[in-house]
């Protein structure tokens, strides 16, 4: 889903990628929680759809702030929303080969 980006969603992505998930030390990206990052530069706007491991996620709502906190610091000016999605369903295959290797040693 992470496929055609823009430079600047790419940016965002990398930005992404340092909020790591402190029940597994693993940056969400590599997870496979992200499933869009989408920016209208013109109206100055970010949107992030995500997703959790599971519904009763305990700290589903830290990732999410630490999303907003990490776009909005790092992309002044800019609105951001950061969605979250039950479709489609997480599951493990969503690893990254990164963060198959990351949690080898989990």
């Amino acid at each position: 889903m992470l496929d055609n980006l823009s430079p600047k969603e790419k940016e965002i992505l990398a930005q992404i990628k340092t909020v790591i998930d402190p029940e597994v030390a693993v940056n969400i990206v590599d997870l496979g929680l992200i499933y869009k990052v989408n920016c209208d530069e013109e109206n100055r706007k970010i949107n992030v759809l995500a997703t959790l491991s599971t519904r009763g996620c305990p700290v589903g709502d830290t990732i999410f702030q630490h999303i907003e906190t990490v776009v909005t610091a790092n992309n002044p000016g800019f609105e951001v929303d950061v969605e979250l999605t039950w479709e489609p369903e997480w599951t493990p295959e969503m690893i990254t080969d990164d963060g198959r290797a990351a949690l080898d040693g989990f």
